[in-house]
């Protein structure tokens, strides 16, 4: 399918998951009732919890999450990117961020283990430790399907181009990067971060963001974009929940490459 509808829908995930996930099916609805065929929800979109508590939301794949995640994609017919969960790890204390690629009749075509772990202290501002959670991922995970093929990661992922140039090596032509960028740093950097991801590699970049306040009590950027291989944003969201959608155009995406052929001259490898 060389054009169609993709949507990131953004949210504010608190540590009642059954109000998380209930949110995220009315939104993840209206995208489909908008016509939207690739749906990207945000990282830790269906639990966040508060500090000393964030594993108690972790859960095994399959899991409650992901069967309904799946019955969503199913419901609509869509190919559906759970932006992350928290993965269960069995025997450790510590779990997985993973998103979760689901198909038109429900099946998980792929999962990706995030693998860039945010660590980070602002003094008064924030104080982040992603490693004290989580155990890192280490497979690089872009998937081919009728839409193209669509490469994943999350996040933190953003501020490491060589990902995203493995990524486009293995064929992504739309990555998405579902996020719960902090306000400091995404006022920052977020845009353009991810509108460099696109330029470099020439690819769409679907980036749902967490908005409004987390159970931390720090504050979350929102601004969710979508970026063309030109770098062009299409589609920004409003400082509240939101559905935004843009055109992927695949045809649009070739002539890019074509006109400015800069992938063909890479001559050092990240």
């Amino acid at each position: 399918m060389q054009k169609y509808l993709t949507a990131a829908v953004q949210l504010c995930a608190g540590s009642d998951k059954k109000a998380n996930l209930d949110k995220a099916e009315a939104l993840v609805c209206e995208a489909a009732q908008r016509g939207a065929q690739l749906v990207v929800l945000p990282e830790v979109f269906s639990w966040r919890g508060a500090p000393g508590d964030e594993l108690s939301g972790a859960e095994p794949i399959p899991g409650p999450t992901s069967e309904r995640c799946a019955a969503w994609a199913r419901r609509h017919r869509m190919y559906l990117l759970a932006g992350s969960i928290y993965e269960a790890i069995p025997g450790e204390r510590k779990a997985h961020n993973t998103s979760l690629f689901f198909g038109p009749r429900g099946e998980l075509l792929a999962r990706y283990r995030k693998i860039h772990l945010f660590d980070v202290e602002l003094s008064g501002v924030v104080r982040v430790r992603e490693s004290a959670i989580f155990r890192p991922g280490s497979e690089v995970v872009a998937v081919p399907t009728e839409l193209g093929t669509i490469g994943l990661s999350v996040c933190y992922d953003l501020r490491f181009p060589e990902l995203y140039r493995r990524l486009c090596r293995k064929g992504a032509q739309v990555i998405c990067a579902p996020s719960a960028f902090t306000f400091p740093t995404g006022c920052a950097h977020w845009e353009v971060l991810v509108r460099a991801r696109a330029i470099e590699n020439q690819v769409y970049v679907v980036a749902p963001d967490q908005v409004g306040t987390t159970p931390r009590g720090s504050a979350d950027y929102g601004n969710s974009l979508i970026a063309d291989p030109w770098g062009a944003v299409l589609a920004r969201a409003p400082a509240r929940e939101a559905v935004i959608l843009a055109e992927v155009d695949l045809e649009y995406l070739d002539r890019v490459r074509r006109e400015l052929p800069c992938l063909q001259h890479i001559q050092l490898e990240g």
